[in-house]
């Protein structure tokens, strides 16, 4: 099998890492990929926004798999430029991409098919934004309808405050923008993704992000500053109401309304004391959760997404590797208003299986290693218990260094119980 993983960021290397290890790198292509996956597989320089040059690539170099990592390329339609053609393509059309790519049909998607959620109103350029407000006493979210590379999001602890979230986000997206107001919603956060040929879903480990800048969830949103896997305190009692709350209807909405889907969908959750409720659909492998769930995938990734592409997903059993996994991020200065990039990055620490490095915001200059993004790179322990996990990628981390270099020191240390 020939796969082709597009994307440039540390979700694409640990995709591109696994199928390496199933198909040998020879066979592996990332598009556009960074100085990481050149170890893994060869780097195409074409952009993930020029669909053109993806089809042609493709068919020239007789790819039987592309997995597309970003959002933005699945929103575009990437996928529905394969049809007929031997590339399968894991990533759904730009019709069901919209469960991520519109927050407002997102919402009345969920609505529709009595998927469990948060009460929502969409606001629009005629809409009396305080009487909206008002519906939300103890706190309402303000979501930008379209895609933001995780900063549309503003939570608000009162209407008032809702109010200057509008302001805020309208000055940021246009004063004709379609925003989102939810209700505020209070628990704790858990992402769980699945693999799916839109009948049957193969759901991964629960895991859980780490949003915030700083340490205790303080400071501003970014893209995420780490993750782990399994969440053990998720119950099952607990995991088995998300399937039949969120997860079947939507499988079940997707087939009422004719969507075609092949690919992963991630369930952003928040567990409230009245159960779980869906916070948000994303149509690709989260980043960076995907970094600790691929390692923890103890079956080929390559043939469960090729299933999926075929129609057999209900034919797969999905095993996890025993233990957990612990993703710290390294991230730049100025993360994530204004990362600082062209910095050296030193790297002493030896390669362990247990111990994995993932990169993201890096490219090779000069024979040097050198920060380009605000996320630089993914370090991922692997333990028996979850201290063991965090111990081994701190470790790690400590021989890591460049100058700037932002961390949280808390990943993982989250304890909370589900009824």
């Amino acid at each position: 099998m020939r796969v082709a993983v597009v994307g440039a960021g540390g979700r694409e290397h640990a995709l591109a890492w696994k199928c390496a290890q199933e198909v040998g790198p020879d066979n592996v292509y990332v598009v556009p990929g960074n100085a990481g996956t050149e170890s893994v597989g060869r780097n195409v320089s074409i952009a993930p926004s020029d669909s053109d040059s993806l089809v042609q690539f493709a068919d020239q170099q007789a790819i039987d798999l592309l997995i597309v990592g970003p959002e933005g390329p699945l929103a575009a339609g990437l996928a529905d430029r394969f049809p007929g053609k031997r590339t399968k393509v894991f990533g759904p059309g730009a019709a069901a991409a919209r469960l991520e790519s519109s927050k407002a049909w997102a919402k009345s998607f969920m609505h529709r098919h009595g998927v469990a959620t948060g009460r929502s109103s969409v606001i629009e350029a005629g809409t009396d934004v305080p009487v909206c407000l008002r519906e939300y006493p103890d706190g309402v979210v303000i979501k930008y309808d379209g895609l933001a590379a995780g900063k549309g999001v503003i939570v608000c602890d009162s209407a008032e405050a809702g109010l200057a979230a509008v302001a805020r986000a309208r000055a940021a997206w246009g004063a004709a923008a379609h925003l989102v107001a939810e209700e505020r919603l209070f628990g704790d956060e858990v992402s769980l993704i699945g693999v799916t040929d839109g009948r049957s879903i193969r759901l991964l480990h629960p895991a859980q992000d780490h949003k915030q800048l700083h340490d205790g969830d303080q400071g501003p949103n970014t893209g995420g500053m780490g993750a782990y896997c399994p969440v053990p305190r998720l119950t099952a009692a607990a995991l088995s109401s998300i399937e039949r709350t969120i997860v079947a209807p939507t499988m079940d909405g997707l087939q009422r309304d004719g969507l075609a889907y092949c690919g992963a969908l991630y369930f952003g959750l928040m567990i409230t004391d009245d159960g779980p409720r869906l916070l948000e659909y994303n149509v690709r492998f989260g980043d960076p959760e995907t970094q600790v769930l691929v390692p923890a995938l103890a079956d080929s990734l390559s043939d469960l997404l090729w299933s999926c592409c075929c129609h057999t997903a209900h034919e797969q059993v999905v095993s996890m590797r025993p233990g957990f996994f612990v993703d710290v991020v390294l991230a730049s200065a100025g993360y994530p208003d204004a990362p600082v990039t062209g910095v050296p990055v030193i790297d002493a620490g030896p390669d362990q299986p247990d111990a994995l490095v993932f990169h993201a915001g890096v490219v090779r200059s000069g024979g040097h290693l050198m920060t380009a993004g605000g996320r630089v790179l993914n370090v991922v322990g692997h333990g028996v218990t979850l201290d063991a996990a965090i111990a081994r990628a701190y470790a790690r981390c400590s021989h890591i260094c460049f100058e700037g270099m932002q961390f949280r020191r808390d990943i993982g240390r989250r304890a909370w119980v589900t009824a």
